[in-house]
């Protein structure tokens, strides 16, 4: 069995019959597991009453396919109203064979992928679970509650209430969709799951590689200590065992282990060479018996910044990226299928980009797997968009702290993908920069410095365009959308003295002064085509759909016009990527690469050619 074949288990049992039946954390994998999709009895609860009227006690009226919001097509609902609360429940039979992990101290976890927004869990009754934040995962511990063998009874309640500041990324908050907005989710959109645990068991490891000097840093989180307790971790690639470290669990609820990679393993991971090596972690007893394991991988790979350089192993590799929203028609947030995750990293990979910006969305880790897999560089972001009021000129911001701890969630369970670079944590806030600290500097710093805290080994963005209020920000970037090829390479061209493009607001500035750090141009293009259209509209700009400045008249403009601003971002020495808007079409927003569907458009040929030439900064980063 390959490396890569042990950091995919099988499928849960039934088969396609599960939707989505695939293992959902491929980088902590156990093999006792029990996946939760399927049919779940489903009521809506349009005044947020159910508690009082009984909902948690008594069969649900309707049903729903999880994990698909009920807003979507697959969840077999389909009601894209607004939904302030909703309630789920399901009949659970625990597989008693799962006493033999720990006996009476074996532990049942329930897990959710992902609940919008505000989630309540009861089994059988009892409160085990309340969580807040609809991108980020939570686990219910069942111990007292369930045994293996029980078959017991989960109610889930979603709140998602309407006109309260929360992140909502890209979900609309008027009833239809509108430009950049799209069709709400509330409820169960990843994954549920159960598996089970000893006592005293592993939690995620937090795998940290140091190119320099040839290791990889594995610090084991754990439940708890017990006397004799130790971890072993080991590290292996295709022709087996590269090494084996061992230390000491009884005196750290978190140890860690440095495993060094011998001369000749040593194989990093790149964009052209995606190599990942099995990490697998043991916790034993006193007497030596394995109380608990969970295979995991990593890629040996560095991220430096150097002047206004970003390096990967050392190397400069310009960053084509694209921005990614991760919607699909029938199933909105959630991937149809874990093939369709794949497709999309492939799509972006064929159309001649090595990365992506994750926009305004936490994505389903099973998508960073394919990433790390295929070697596509990504930039993780939060979807912050909902969960504070920003004004452009005023500073009375009612800012919500919750997705504060959110945003620390999401970095702590994709910490260990090789494929993420860089971290943002916020898109877009702006506002007039004067000689008054704001809520917004105060929350955009809190940001920065909660994301350099949790993760040090990665560059972080303040926030993505506008608003740049942190001046130890690693990164700097800009959004530009001028659709004139020669005007948009006159305004990006101010890197040699100093002086990059930076957004305002009707010509006030936004941001704080520019310190030379590593700049991208991090949204641009944006081309508005859609062929059915532009041939029905005979020259008529109005339109159901919307894309950025003046529609293209037919395919060969967009060519043109796409091939003349990128080249504009590739022959600047200076500036180390960008950032083209967007992969795919998504609903009323119909400036894609592919359509919504994920069909072609475009001669994707053509977008590859203008992008595989050498960028300067590769040439001249040296």
């Amino acid at each position: 069995m390959s490396v890569l074949d042990r950091l995919d288990p099988p499928s849960a049992p039934g088969g396609t019959s599960v939707p989505r039946p695939e293992y959902p954390r491929p980088q902590v994998v156990r093999d006792r597991w029990l996946n939760l999709n399927g049919e779940w009895g489903f009521e809506i609860d349009p005044g947020d009453s159910g508690l009082e009227r009984g909902l948690r006690e008594r069969p649900l009226t309707g049903t729903i396919t999880v994990p698909f919001a009920p807003e979507s097509e697959l969840s077999g609902v389909e009601n894209t109203d607004f939904l302030e609360a909703v309630w789920y429940r399901r009949e659970v039979t625990v597989p008693a064979e799962w006493s033999a992990v720990a006996g009476d101290d074996t532990h049942v976890l329930l897990h959710f992928g992902a609940v919008d927004h505000d989630a309540t869990v009861w089994v059988d009754g009892t409160e085990v679970a309340r969580h807040r934040g609809g991108f980020t995962p939570f686990t219910a511990d069942l111990h007292g509650v369930a045994v293996p063998g029980d078959t017991v009874t989960v109610v889930v309640r979603a709140r998602d209430h309407r006109g309260i500041p929360q992140a909502r990324g890209k979900q609309s908050g008027l009833y239809a969709n509108k430009d950049c907005h799209y069709t709400r989710t509330t409820g169960i959109w990843q994954t549920v799951w159960m598996e089970p645990v000893p006592g005293a068991s592993l939690r995620r490891p937090r795998i940290t590689p140091d190119l320099a000097a040839r290791a990889l840093d594995v610090r084991v989180p754990l439940t708890q200590n017990r006397r004799g307790h130790h971890v072993v971790v080991t590290v292996t690639d295709a022709d087996g065992v590269v090494a084996t470290e061992t230390t000491r669990a009884d005196l750290d609820l978190a140890p860690s282990v440095r495993v060094v990679i011998p001369a000749g393993r040593v194989r990093p991971w790149s964009t052209q060479d995606p190599h990942l090596y099995g990490v697998e972690v043991e916790l034993h007893d006193a007497a030596g018996d394995v109380v608990d394991a969970v295979r995991s991988y990593a890629g040996l790979r560095s991220v430096a910044i150097e002047g206004k350089a970003i390096r990967i192993n050392g190397e400069p590799v310009f960053q084509r990226l694209v921005l990614d929203q991760g919607y699909w028609p029938e199933s909105l947030m959630t991937a149809p299928s874990d093939a369709a995750l794949l497709r999309d990293v492939q799509l972006g990979l064929e159309a001649g980009f090595n990365g992506a910006r994750l926009h305004q969305k936490v994505f389903e880790e099973r998508y960073l797997f394919h990433a790390d897999r295929l070697g596509y560089l990504v930039w993780g972001e939060f979807g912050d968009w909902g969960s504070g009021d920003f004004g452009r000129r005023d500073d009375h911001q009612k800012p919500t702290t919750s997705y504060v701890a959110e945003w620390l969630e999401a970095l702590e369970r994709d910490f260990s993908h090789p494929s993420i670079i860089g971290w943002c944590p916020l898109n877009e806030t702006h506002q007039l920069l004067h000689d008054r600290i704001t809520q917004l500097d105060d929350v955009t710093r809190a940001m920065f410095l909660a994301t350099k805290l949790a993760d040090p080994s990665r560059p972080v963005l303040d926030a993505s365009g506008y608003s740049h209020r942190v001046l130890e920000t690693d990164v700097w970037d800009s959004h530009h959308y001028e659709q004139d090829p020669e005007r948009f390479a006159r305004d990006m061209a101010g890197l040699t003295t100093d002086e990059p493009w930076a957004n305002s607001y009707d010509g006030d500035p936004i941001s704080l002064p520019y310190k030379g750090q590593p700049y991208f141009c991090s949204e641009y293009g944006g081309i508005w085509w859609n062929p059915e259209e532009a041939a029905r509209a005979a020259g008529d700009d109005r339109s159901e759909s919307w894309g950025y400045g003046q529609r293209v008249a037919d395919e060969e403009e967009f060519h043109v016009r796409f091939a003349g601003l990128t080249d504009a971002l590739l022959d600047d020495p200076l500036m180390f990527g960008y950032c083209y808007t967007q992969l795919t079409d998504v609903f009323q927003e119909q400036n894609g690469i592919y359509r919504f569907d994920r069909s072609e458009k475009l001669d994707v040929d053509r977008v590859r050619a203008v992008q595989v030439r050498p960028a300067a900064f590769e040439k001249d980063a040296d």
